[in-house]
């Protein structure tokens, strides 16, 4: 009987390789990405994503964030996204929604499913990020540095103090989200495997915007 791809032979035993999949409603948004332990407010107002509100809100809370592709009322997705849990909520009179979206695990895409509801769902596995990482003292350093300079050539006032005080997550996540970068760039960050990588890519990014300056979009395109 032949064997699968997910089949490995090892050592003359068969190893069946399993994949946990996680099915999320995703919010699919381009130039805006959530990470991992890092807010994102959204105000919610088409009426396919109130509804993709109120269907967490029943559920489970967990809204997953993920950039389309291109244009169109359906467009391709990229493969990897970020899920939030609705931490605050102010549903408006109107049906309008206010919330904030606190991240919890990046993921990735397996397959769009087929569904009847007004918003997108997918099927997905969830990356296991490891806890605590932390930067070299030369890569905080450096990150440090091209950020002043970065801020202070736009023009951006800055509480360093508080900065200074972030740990090296929340500053390398918390830059890589906000930062003015175009859809391609802020994917790329999302998708790097180890904090260090994302910091070395956003003192890059930082580095060629601050040189570009005066031009509307950074790309790695």
């Amino acid at each position: 009987m032949g064997l699968g791809p997910e089949a490995q032979i090892i050592c003359g035993s068969v190893h069946m390789t399993t994949q946990t999949l996680t099915r999320l409603s995703i919010f699919p948004l381009a130039g805006v990405l959530l990470f991992p332990r890092m807010h994102l407010p959204l105000h919610i107002f088409e009426p396919r994503y109130r509804a993709l509100v109120s269907d967490a809100l029943a559920r489970d809370r967990m809204i997953a964030m993920i950039q389309p592709r291109g244009g169109g009322d359906t467009p391709p997705l990229y493969t990897m996204g970020c899920v939030g849990h609705v931490s605050q909520v102010e549903a408006l009179d109107d049906g309008r929604y206010n919330i904030v979206l606190e991240g919890r695990s990046r993921f990735r895409m397996v397959r769009e499913l087929d569904v009847k509801t007004p918003f997108r769902q997918i099927e997905a596995e969830l990356v296991s990020d490891p806890e605590n990482e932390s930067l070299a003292l030369a890569e905080r350093a450096a990150l440090e540095a091209e950020s002043r300079r970065f801020a202070v050539a736009q023009g951006y006032a800055v509480d360093w103090e508080s900065v200074s005080r972030l740990d090296d997550e929340a500053l390398v996540n918390g830059i890589a989200q906000i930062a003015p970068f175009d859809p391609a760039s802020k994917q790329a960050l999302l998708e790097a495997e180890t904090l260090s990588e994302r910091a070395e890519l956003i003192v890059q990014l930082l580095h060629f915007f601050g040189r570009h300056d005066g031009e509307d979009r950074v790309t790695l395109q």
